[in-house]
């Protein structure tokens, strides 16, 4: 298959999937979920790829799901965004689900539905100048997929969400369990592919199981019926569609996204 939004190589026995839009800071669009899933499929079924490593092209991991999209389509009410909240909840989700580990190498920007992407893969090694955060509050949207409260504790979840943080150092995201290790910039992709490597090694069976034993006790504690409960908040919220996101969306229709931006952040000032 002959991607465009993302590419796919295999270094050894490691499959790295890169996140090619560096124009739009890798702005999650459907063609790229839809590209993820085939190259999941295609690494996932292939024997001599032991573990995957994601990362994103030019100075930034991913801003997030695409916003530019969005305001083209104008999408409405529950039935439509059902569809729409189901894809990206199952794209991200499907490298927290996927039976080989998964390593994310993260530069500059991580935001929003990049940065849960961040999240559901199995570890994360960030260089020093990576940014987190989950803005979608401050534009009146709502969370996709809810795995932040999983990785730290209830009081910084809150903190994070409700505020919009949008400016989360490596450092803190370390400090917070967000993150495994940080990096001097540069060092992030190959720390990862010697991370992989290192994974590659070990009997794939073996660590297919036991990434399975450790994901089984998130299950129990209730962690797949939680983010479901979670996706179906956030699409009462996107299906009613917020005060605060409709004039976000109609001044970025009318003066462009960067205006809308400019919006949003001059109210928290």
């Amino acid at each position: 298959m002959a991607f465009a939004t993302i590419t796919l190589e295999r270094a050894d026995s490691v499959g790295v999937i890169t996140l090619n839009r560096p124009e739009r800071l890798n702005a999650i669009d459907r063609r790229m979920l839809d590209e993820l899933g085939a190259a999941l499929d295609d690494l996932e079924h292939d024997s001599h790829v032991r573990a995957i490593v994601l990362t994103g092209a030019g100075k930034a991991f991913s801003s997030g799901f695409d916003l530019k999209e969005q305001m083209a389509a104008r999408p409405e009410g529950p039935a439509v965004w059902r569809e729409i909240l189901a894809r990206d909840f199952d794209g991200v989700m499907r490298f927290w689900r996927c039976p080989k580990p998964t390593i994310a190498a993260v530069r500059g920007h991580c935001l929003a539905g990049g940065c849960e992407l961040a999240l559901a893969c199995d570890i994360t090694i960030a260089a020093t100048d990576a940014v987190f955060g989950e803005p979608e509050l401050k534009f009146g949207a709502g969370i996709v997929v809810m795995l932040l409260p999983w990785l730290t504790g209830p009081k910084q979840a809150k903190e994070l969400i409700l505020s919009g943080a949008d400016d989360i150092p490596a450092e803190r995201a370390l400090a917070l369990g967000l993150i495994n290790r940080i990096v001097p910039v540069g060092e992030e992709l190959p720390a990862a592919l010697a991370l992989a490597r290192h994974l590659a090694v070990i009997d794939p069976d073996l660590v297919r199981q036991t990434k399975r034993a450790i994901n089984r006790a998130y299950e129990v504690r209730g962690l797949g019926e939680a983010l479901e409960a979670a996706l179906a908040i956030d699409l009462e919220i996107e299906g009613a569609g917020s005060p605060d996101k409709r004039q976000f969306m109609d001044i970025a229709r009318r003066d462009g996204l960067k205006a809308a931006l400019a919006w949003r952040d001059a109210r928290f000032k």
